[in-house]
């Protein structure tokens, strides 16, 4: 098999990994780029090509694989500390040891600091791989001291392929408005496929229209809805998680931390979806009301936006689509009070989107 084919696209990324494969590997890499686009998919591969066996890094068993991920919206200290120690100790069995950083972007300034005295000189053996979502929170002294691999979303295309490969049964409309909705990324491909992903997905737009039909909307009942979304979403990940960490050697403390740190990143990241599909629904409701049903991200919903999508809706669906692109943003870069934060929201676009004499 072709190295770094088990994700599409990327040109650019592929280039520069199989030239380093080709070369010599380099002491320090950063992956960046958004979410779900191929990041960890590139950097177990080269991993495994690092340490020369794929079966074991997949499973994540080789002993010199190190991972670090965040517990919680940061990477303290500590954790570094440790792979510091570890950074230290001889290959194993392989060559080289690798070590993998996920969310580099949340190192904190002391962790980053603490972190940069082995980029500087590391050991001749390590190869340290930072993956990160965005460059703007890490250091410049972090960026020079690495070979930067971008990874760019991936196009309309390239979704609709993987869709068509793992779900070959959906509807031609189905398969366009999931890949609409993926926005470029293969994790949310992988969710948007789960069997009760439908399910969500059907309460979260009777919760977009309700905002607007349904004259005893309640904001706390609507958030409930995507918070009960979220939490469900959740416990399918822990369960799976609990699965996974049964082949691993670890302590109870440190199956307890990722069960929690999956649980509550699966809960995070399926209210980002939520607040998308809710922004993409209003800004359907305009495209579909300007005549443009073509655009539209819900192309499986056109009969409901067709009705939905009047002239005189429009004004307000358009700013009810900007109030939550506003909370998706807060939500993404601070750590809000979901529930809160939701019946705000939820009040928000009651506003927007119902006549004044209606509320009165």
């Amino acid at each position: 098999m072709e190295s770094f084919s088990s994700f599409p696209e990327q040109k650019e990324a592929k280039r520069l990994l199989r030239a380093a494969l080709a070369d010599g590997v380099a002491h320090a890499y950063l992956f960046h780029g958004p979410p779900g686009v191929g990041k960890s998919l590139a950097a177990t591969e080269l991993a495994a090509a690092v340490l020369g066996d794929r079966g074991r890094v997949e499973r994540r068993s080789h002993p010199d694989l190190y991972e670090l991920e965040p517990l919680g919206d940061q990477i303290r200290i500590d954790p570094i500390r440790e792979l510091r120690r570890d950074l230290h100790m001889r290959p194993f069995e392989a060559e080289r040891r690798v070590y993998l950083i996920h969310r580099a972007h949340l190192l904190n300034e002391e962790a980053a600091d603490a972190l940069l005295k082995d980029l500087e000189e590391p050991p001749p053996y390590a190869v340290i791989v930072l993956l990160a979502d965005e460059l703007g929170p890490l250091p410049e002294t972090i960026l020079s001291r690495c070979q930067l691999i971008p990874f760019r979303r991936l196009s309309e295309r390239a979704i609709r392929e993987r869709i068509e490969q793992d779900a070959p049964g959906l509807s031609a409309e189905e398969t366009t408005a999931f890949a609409r909705i993926a926005a470029g990324r293969l994790d949310r491909v992988r969710r948007l496929l789960d069997e009760k992903a439908a399910e969500r997905r059907t309460a979260l737009l009777d919760v977009a229209r309700s905002v607007y039909l349904d004259p005893g909307f309640q904001p706390a009942a609507a958030a409930k809805v995507v918070l009960d979304g979220a939490r469900a979403r959740g416990g399918d990940v822990r369960k799976k998680a609990e699965e996974e960490l049964e082949s691993l050697d670890l302590t109870q403390r440190e199956a307890e931390q990722r069960l929690r740190r999956a649980a509550r990143g699966a809960e995070r990241d399926e209210v980002l979806l939520a607040l998308d599909e809710l922004a993409a629904w209003y800004r359907d409701l305009v495209v579909v009301g300007a005549g443009a049903p073509e655009v539209a991200i819900h192309a499986d919903r056109l009969a409901e936006l067709r009705e939905d999508g009047t002239r005189e809706r429009m004004l307000g669906a358009e700013a009810a689509a900007e109030r939550v692109r506003e909370t998706w943003r807060l939500f993404e870069e601070l750590q809000l009070q979901a529930g809160l934060a939701l019946e705000a929201l939820f009040v928000q676009l009651r506003r927007e989107l119902t006549p004044v004499h209606a509320l009165a």
